[in-house]
């Protein structure tokens, strides 16, 4: 769940205390260029942490180079501007891209060169295990479990798993303790009394094959390994565990390559049913599920597809979006509400104020979704009924289609990462791709009509 606020500057910044961008800079294919473009970041002693280059589709005789870099002080941000105007007095000015998560000059216009820093292939998302915007184990006061030094060493334990996981590794598997699976058996045992009821047609389908594949019952918590890989045969989403909150920028960039940043601890058992935060029991029995289905899969990366370089703004804008469909999502079907929302359907007074007359329902329109206020840690006043996943997802694409960016995302499934389809040549190739799957289309229909 992303969270709620403002997306400032200061979000962005590594709890390490240093800010990760990456420059990326295009030169012509000579001897000794490439020293001479990286002249402006020695001079200015900017240490670059990784360099990769490629041929230049557009032009064989150039190349792209890509510079990861860290910036931990003012006196590092200012060197970094000298440095990229001397490089862009090298390679040109429209030959060089910043890829930040926050402007590093606020007097950019803007039709800046600047864009804001989003993962290209699926194992960038290990990046964000240290952008973390609270610790598992760093409770508030007022939570259940602040005076308990049981359950706060549980946290920092799953936490710390969450913290050095790779992408590519297996979730580790933990063993919950009496005291979880109390708290488990609870909540699991009422809220499955109101799913026939309250929740949708595509969550009652795959519910039972949950049961059946990952082990779902009162008396187990499932492991997230076993839910992410049947999650992968469905869908292609995945789950990947997370040390505490995530900046809403990097919780809905997980989405756009289908995976769910999921924590692994469970909520205090003094108050089985409330949490204030995102436990496994809203992660597996509010999520999941629905990602199993194909049309709510593609519903889900849609929005995190469109966050992909996009301003602040519309960060928000699209988080407000999130929290309305996949957290508080109501549908209908067959003239009778329905709840789609995880946090609707892992939610016993959620779910059952979501139905009825006591709160508001409003039509699904995105412009009037972004402008509206809501609650975190109280039940929703108001919820946006959408007729069906499509058409949420056909709006939420139209409405995205604002988003000033120079340039459109493609997720390619088969290398697990996103596209840029911001040159003639990159539209060429889809347009092949497309012409050999129409072509695969129209063998099938053939053979029908046989």
């Amino acid at each position: 769940m992303p969270v709620k606020e403002t997306i400032g500057n200061e979000s962005y910044v590594s709890t390490m205390g240093s800010e990760k961008m990456s420059v990326v800079f295009s030169i012509s294919h000579q001897p000794s260029a490439l020293v001479k473009a990286l002249t402006p970041f020695q001079n200015n002693s900017i240490n670059l942490t990784h360099i990769e280059s490629r041929p230049l589709a557009e032009d064989e005789n150039k190349y792209k180079f890509l510079c990861n870099l860290e910036i931990c002080n003012e006196d590092d941000e200012q060197r970094l501007k000298k440095a990229i105007a001397e490089l862009k007095e090298i390679s040109g000015k429209d030959c060089v891209k910043v890829l930040s998560r926050r402007d590093i000059d606020s007097t950019q216009s803007q039709d800046s060169e600047e864009v804001p820093w989003f993962p290209i292939k699926i194992a960038e998302l290990d990046r964000f295990a240290s952008q973390i915007l609270s610790y598992g184990s760093e409770l508030d006061a007022d939570h259940p479990g602040f005076t308990d030094e049981v359950y706060r060493k549980r946290r920092k334990m799953f936490a710390d798993i969450a913290f050095n996981y790779k992408h590519g590794e297996p979730i580790p598997q933990v063993e919950y303790n009496e005291a979880e699976l109390a708290t488990w058996r609870t909540v699991f045992t009422k809220l499955s009394t109101l799913f026939e009821t309250h929740a949708c047609k595509e969550f009652r389908k795959v519910w039972p094959l949950l049961v059946t594949n990952c082990n779902y019952n009162k008396d187990n918590i499932p492991q997230l390994q076993q839910v992410s890989q049947f999650l992968k045969d469905c869908t292609g989403f995945t789950l990947r565990p997370v040390a505490g909150l995530l900046s809403s920028r990097d919780f809905l960039a997980g989405l756009a390559f289908r995976v769910f940043h999921s924590t692994q601890y469970i909520r205090h058992g003094a108050n089985p049913f409330y949490t204030p935060e995102p436990d496994v029991c809203h992660e597996l029995i509010g999520h999941v599920p629905l990602f199993c289905d194909p049309e709510f899969a593609a519903f889900s990366q849609e929005i995190g597809l469109a966050s992909l370089g996009a301003p602040d703004e519309w960060i928000e804008k699209l988080a407000t979006l999130y929290w309305f469909t996949i957290e508080f999502g109501v549908c209908r079907e067959d003239g009778a509400l329905k709840a789609y929302g995880a946090g609707c359907i892992s939610s016993i007074e959620e779910l059952e104020n979501c139905v009825s007359d006591s709160s508001k329902k409003l039509p699904f329109e995105c412009e009037n979704i972004v402008t509206t206020k809501y609650p975190i840690t109280t039940i929703q006043p108001v919820y946006f009924v959408a007729p069906s996943f499509a058409e949420a997802k056909r709006k939420i694409r139209e409405y995205s289609s604002q988003i000033p960016r120079t340039f459109t995302v493609h997720y390619n499934p088969y290398t697990q990462s996103v596209q840029l389809i911001n040159k003639r040549s990159n539209c060429i190739k889809m347009i092949r791709d497309l012409a050999n799957d129409m072509k695969t289309l129209e063998d099938a229909v053939n053979k029908l009509e046989d």
